[in-house]
């Protein structure tokens, strides 16, 4: 860790549940980011702005004037580019140090194993019902981590699949969808995904720390009408 680092770091570092052994941790922590939308955009910008020294995004879709309500990380200037592009773009000015690499494309089952090789950590943040199932096979497979979060409305879930021999996201959910394939669409808050993909980046930085209590075998679900949440235990 250099003395860059410590400064950057420095309210990290104070910590005693991260201190200077931790945050060495997430600099060298190594996190794929499926989506670049309404979840994705929080959770690369606190990835980025931990520390987190390897991310990758995986999106493959154009930037729409209608996607500015709720995804952070763009501006009117960025409509018509390429999500994952703009997205490592704006994350590397906030941390240069971080090393990011884009995968312009969506998952799929021939891509998935190569892409996801070199990170230990993935983060389903898409509302893509196949790219979930993938993940999860993916990451039983290979003993990886899945951060998952989903938004619909005003509602949002978030939870931690596969974490030292947890459950995975085909036990909460064994019935694929018949149209699994296909993106709901659906009306959603601007705000609500702020809220969710802040989570789901608290969730991923305490699996890289192995620190609190980690949402494996939990669903915690929030409803931002009521500012309220239930857990819901699984296995």
């Amino acid at each position: 860790m250099t003395d860059k680092d410590i400064r950057r770091f420095e309210r990290h570092i104070q910590l005693k549940e991260v201190g200077f052994e931790g945050q060495k941790k997430i600099l060298n922590a190594r996190v794929l980011v499926v989506g670049a939308g309404g979840l994705g955009c929080p959770v690369l910008i606190y990835l980025a702005a931990a520390g987190v020294g390897n991310i990758g995004i995986v999106d493959c879709d154009i930037i729409s004037e209608n996607n500015l309500q709720r995804q952070i990380l763009y501006n009117f200037t960025d409509v018509g580019k390429q999500k994952a592009i703009v997205a490592k773009e704006k994350i590397v000015s906030q941390n240069p140090e971080c090393r990011v690499k884009v995968f312009n494309t969506f998952v799929t089952e021939s891509n998935i194993d190569k892409i996801a090789e070199n990170y230990d950590i993935i983060v389903a943040a898409t509302d893509n019902y196949k790219s979930r199932y993938l993940i999860d096979d993916l990451c039983s497979k290979t003993d990886k981590i899945m951060v998952f979060g989903s938004i619909k409305e005003y509602e949002g879930q978030v939870s931690v699949f596969n974490y030292k021999d947890g459950p995975s996201y085909s036990d909460l959910f064994p019935d694929i969808p018949l149209n699994w394939d296909e993106r709901p669409a659906t009306g959603v808050i601007g705000v609500l995904p702020g809220i969710t993909g802040t989570m789901m980046a608290a969730e991923v930085i305490k699996v890289i720390l192995n620190m609190g209590d980690i949402m494996s075998g939990k669903l915690m679900v929030f409803d931002m009408n009521s500012i309220s949440y239930n857990v819901m235990q699984f296995n």
